[in-house]
């Protein structure tokens, strides 16, 4: 704190014209403390239900579906061609109606237009297949 005894120009009439600022600057800044001690912290968490302990070993094998699509865009189901959109969407519906669903393998050739590979796997994802992957990325990898 600052005091103001007197200069040599006053006299003691005069009043102190000077405001004393330091108790305000104090009072301020444990205000601003407190409001940030305060403040909750953010966090930016997902809740996960993970679950607990290691489940057993599963003694059964998949069933396994491959569904390859070829340079020319012609799909194969396990090595079967298939002639038309619509014997894709019976089997996936097949499949997808099956009580212990198969494990569904895209794999598409690295001259395979997108457009073709994005429509199986939305049909498949359409009509409920739930275990879905692409396999065979090794073929994209540079220099092969």
């Amino acid at each position: 704190m600052s005091m103001n005894v007197g200069s040599e120009g006053t006299t003691e009439d005069e009043g102190m014209v000077d405001i004393n600022t330091t108790p305000l600057i104090d009072v301020m800044l444990v205000l601003l403390i407190m409001l940030i001690i305060t403040i909750p912290l953010q966090t930016h968490s997902v809740a996960l239900d993970l679950p607990q302990g290691n489940p057993p070993p599963s003694t059964e094998v998949p069933k396994v579906v491959t569904v390859a699509i070829d340079f020319d865009n012609s799909i194969t189901w396990n090595g079967e061609p298939i002639g038309d959109e619509g014997s894709l969407l019976a089997h996936f519906q097949q499949a997808a109606a099956m009580p212990d669903q198969p494990e569904m393998h895209i794999h598409p050739n690295r001259l395979a237009d997108y457009k073709t590979v994005a429509h199986v796997l939305a049909d498949a994802q359409r009509l409920g297949i739930t275990k879905l992957g692409i396999v065979g990325q090794d073929q994209f990898m540079e220099g092969q």
